[in-house]
């Protein structure tokens, strides 16, 4: 082993040892910033010789150092050019001779690298991985069909562009026919190697990539080779669903094996040609219902497809719906050994997908044709509010009065999957369920709360958060909070045991479904959790000190984190120093001990915490939090960069003062820099600013201004984007209507002149006037509004030196105050994220329980914003001896002359 790849092996096997993890960590990080670092990464990867966990760390290490490094934000390399060029050039043939876990991790920063390069950059790519597959290397094989996969999958949620089908015809043109020669190969492979286990997994396991590429090829448009061959394509789809070997059963009948992947994928690409391209594969529908059981599929509603009849349709839902949604053994073994991996099944799929999902999206497709038929009842669900309309040949309320009721209500004697089932069916039609019937529904759930069984009172906890969820027509809840509220003393307290009763870390965070209860259950009494607060915080402290020791399900500690800023929003601002003093030890603790995952949540909670004192003056914790957090390195971090800002512009009115005395607003200023460089953190950038600028005194700032202005216009020269652009027009707009605060536009033109002579002219006519149109929301359309307003009336660079320019600004005047903004919606339901749609990790999710409002800078100017430009332009005219109406008939057309009358004479 080469020397200089020792000191990077030491540190790679020591964040093996969780003792010495971070230290080990932060000094990785400082040795990537080194030349070559990542090359060193590889051939530690590629060294037979060092213990695989080494080698699979670092290939962990060399993907994430790909991810963060691959680029700038522009496109361009970070790396030096022969290393990115050695990269790409070894990465595939290193992969591919590596065991499966490091595989994986290689195959994963290639997926990185085609994101940033492919195909234009890598237009190499698709050969080399074509020249690399064999019909006898099947491990080979599934080594370069991931890492097709993972790059061709990237297609399916793409919206039609040129550029993406350049991009897909550059790989058909490689791919496509040595994709059906392999096929035909492992089918080959298939028949002669049956009896062969190793061999016949393996192929399979090749088998299932290559039905997912089938349907990335084909996600878009129907590639030519594919509509050349759509016979024998048929034929190998049909073979492989009724496809049947006991070698492939799984020792395991609750996991799936690669036969039920490969299937489940057929009947997905199934699903896409008979939507997408029924002209072409119509005629081989018919053989699919009719040679086999074990298909479902659906057709198109012209006449000439009407090939199914009832007796079929009887036979496809005993056959193969009935046989894939039944319950089995292995479920009820998996009910009472794994409760939680049991309800994550049922509730979100997993790898029971596999078995029942897709039949199911097939019996959907013949729901829409066959609505009337007696084999089949049309349902249609949605995730957030269950099934909203069912077919009218059922009636729900019947069907769960005689089949389901009596489960929920008695005591004794029923299984409990029957009460689960029974749970299950009003969280599924819960929109379908009148307020009455909730109303008599309410106290037998939480009366299942009480259950001894892990699913049912999971199960009872689901379905009334969801219950709490409901709102009617006039958007007003279905269950009202006078009816919850009694019960939220003993709910809350019973479901904080269920969750605390195993102390364990692991076991606390186990059920993120009890959590987010509470979190429903804080969010519907409101400010009602006063008077029991603090049992609550007690609790909410406990667990977040237990579960910050080892962070491991985010979503619980996601919905614990929204829990915890309901408690603050409705509890605080009657009692802010006792929720503030229970939870700033526990919270600096965590930052303290940094805890990557938690630290997004915490800075937001702690802002809260904050925003919710009635005193003007800094609390003494929050004097100690500012100098640790304008440490450079804390805003490396990319999830903590929102809720940094949040927190910092929470402290700025307060600690301006302190701020000013230990000399901080220059590294303040300087994150401000950093911040608005980045094309991904520049309206953080604008954010800060705008609070520095509210919270100090001009005379203060006045000396930085011409810097910062330098920053923003260079950074528009150079590389501006659409957004930084609005952000600085809604920057001038700022600076401009704050002229009674030392600033003003004369203000900005005297700082911009100062740089450059003549640099405000252009800025002004070609950027702020025309991108003032685009300001969308209102609280910007107010502040420019302002601005231009206070622009005619009080600048005198406009009355003296841009007589053409005062003209413009009262026609945008017009315009924007004929149009002007309208008030945000008051949405008083709270909804939180859905958990669905997020990416957890170590990153920024916003906390909506508190989610901040707009700051406007200017209150007491009303709703009514024509009424006030009216008055301000009729107080400064007369100020200024009637200069606005002498200006008006001197600089405007006769239009805006009429139009600017309306104002001056109302």
């Amino acid at each position: 082993m080469a020397d200089n790849l020792a000191p990077i092996v030491q540190l790679l096997q020591a964040t093996l040892d969780p003792r010495q993890h971070k230290q080990a960590e932060a000094a990785l990080r400082q040795a990537e910033k080194k030349p070559g670092y990542s090359l060193q990464l590889l051939h530690i990867t590629a060294n037979n010789a060092l213990p695989y966990n080494t080698r699979l760390s670092s290939a962990l290490y060399f993907k994430n150092f790909i991810k963060w490094n691959w680029t700038d934000e522009d496109g361009n390399y970070k790396l030096e050019e022969k290393d990115v060029k050695t990269i790409k050039q070894e990465l595939i043939s290193l992969m591919i001779s590596m065991p499966p876990g490091i595989q994986t991790q290689l195959g994963e920063a290639v997926s990185v690298i085609a994101d940033s390069d492919f195909w234009r950059r890598w237009d190499t790519l698709v050969g080399d991985l074509v020249s690399r597959l064999s019909p006898d290397n099947i491990i080979v094989n599934i080594g370069v069909l991931q890492v097709a996969h993972s790059i061709f999958k990237r297609w399916r949620p793409l919206f039609r562009s040129d550029e993406l089908y350049e991009e897909i015809n550059h790989v058909l043109e490689r791919f496509g026919q040595p994709y059906l020669a392999l096929f035909e190969s492992l089918d080959s492979f298939i028949d002669q190697n049956r009896n062969d286990k190793e061999k016949i997994t393996q192929a399979f396991s090749q088998l299932n990539l290559m039905i997912k590429l089938f349907y990335d090829l084909s996600c878009h448009d129907l590639p030519p080779m594919f509509e050349d061959h759509v016979g024998a394509i048929a034929s190998l789809l049909l073979k492989y669903l009724t496809y049947d070997n006991p070698l492939l059963h799984t020792a395991d009948e609750s996991e799936a094996g690669q036969l039920e992947f490969v299937k489940a994928g057929i009947f997905e690409a199934l699903v896409l040609y008979v939507q997408k391209y029924i002209d072409i594969f119509g005629d081989h529908v018919h053989q699919f219902i009719s040679s086999s059981w074990n298909l479902l599929t659906t057709i198109g509603q012209d006449t000439k497809y009407d090939i199914l009849d009832d007796a079929v349709l009887s036979q496809v839902t005993e056959k193969v719906i009935l046989p894939n949604i039944s319950l089995r053994e292995s479920d009820i073994e998996m009910f009472e050994d794994e409760p939680i991996e049991f309800i994550r099944r049922d509730l979100e799929g997993g790898d029971s997908e596999t078995r029942d999902a897709r039949p199911t999206d097939f019996l959907r497709q013949c729901l829409e044709n066959f609505e009337h038929s007696p084999s089949l009842r049309k349902g249609v669900a949605t995730a957030t509010h269950g099934v909203t309309t069912t077919n009218p040949l059922v009636s729900i309320t019947d069907f769960f009065q005689k089949h389901l009721a009596s489960d929920l209500v008695a005591t004794t004697g029923v299984q409990p999957l029957l009460k689960v089932d029974a749970i299950k069916f009003l969280y599924s039609f819960r929109s379908l369920i009148t307020k009455e019937q909730w109303r008599e529904a309410l106290p037998l759930l939480v009366q299942h709360l009480g259950s001894s069984v892990y699913v049912v009172y999971t199960y009872a906890a689901v379905a009334l958060e969801k219950a709490l969820c409901l709102a009617d027509n006039q958007n007003q809840p279905v269950i009202p909070a006078s009816e919850i509220t009694p019960l939220a003393p003993q709910l809350l307290e019973h479901i904080f045991q269920l969750i605390e009763k195993d102390p364990s870390p692991p076991k606390v965070q186990e059920n993120e479904f009890l959590m987010r209860c509470i979190m429903r259950v804080l969010l519907v009494i409101k400010d009602s959790v006063v008077p029991i607060i603090d049992p609550i915080l007690q609790h909410l402290v406990n667990i977040t000190k237990i579960i910050s020791t080892n962070p491991s399900n985010p979503r619980f500690y996601y919905y614990h984190f929204e829990a915890l800023g309901a408690l603050i929003r409705f509890g605080a601002p009657s009692q802010p120093s006792k929720v503030e003093n229970a939870l700033y030890t526990p919270f600096v603790n965590i930052l303290q001990s940094d805890v990557q995952e938690f630290m997004p949540y915490v800075f937001q909670l702690l802002s809260a915490l904050l925003e919710a004192q009635p005193s003007n003056t800094l609390p003494e914790n929050y004097q100690s939090l500012i100098a640790p957090i304008l440490i450079p390195t804390m805003w490396e971090t990319r999830g903590n960069i929102p809720a940094l800002v949040r927190l910092l512009s929470s402290i700025l009115p307060r600690g301006a003062g302190m701020i000013t005395q230990n000399n901080q607003i220059e590294p303040i200023l300087g994150i401000f820099q950093k911040l608005v460089s980045s094309k991904l953190n520049e309206s953080y950038g604008f954010d800060l600013l705008e609070n520095v600028i509210s919270a100090f005194p001009s005379a203060i700032l006045e000396k930085y201004f011409a810097t910062i202005t330098q920053i923003i216009l260079t950074r528009l020269e150079k590389s501006k984007t659409e957004n930084f652009t609005l952000r600085f027009v809604r920057f001038y707009h700022f600076i401009s209507a704050l002229n009674e605060n030392g600033y003003g536009c004369d203000f900005f033109i005297q700082v911009t002149e100062h740089i450059q002579s003549g640099v405000f002219t252009p800025i002004y006519l070609n950027i702020i006037l025309p991108e003032s149109r685009k300001l969308a929301r209102p609280l910007d359309r107010k502040v420019a509004l302002i601005s231009f307003t206070k622009t005619l009336a009080n600048s005198d660079a406009f009355a003296n030196r841009y007589k053409k320019g005062w003209g413009f600004t009262c026609e945008a005047l017009l315009n924007l105050v004929s149009q002007p903004p309208l008030p945000a919606a008051k949405d008083d339901i709270i909804r939180e994220n859905d958990v669905e749609d997020m990416t957890f990790g170590v990153g920024y999710t916003q906390l909506n329980t508190i989610k901040k409002a707009a700051r406007d800078p200017w209150p007491q100017i009303g709703p009514n914003l024509g009424a006030w430009v009216a008055t301000y332009l009729k107080e400064a005219d007369t100020r200024h001896g009637g200069r606005i109406s002498s200006f008006a008939q001197e600089r405007l057309s006769p239009e805006a002359k009429a139009g600017l009358a309306n104002y001056l004479s109302g």
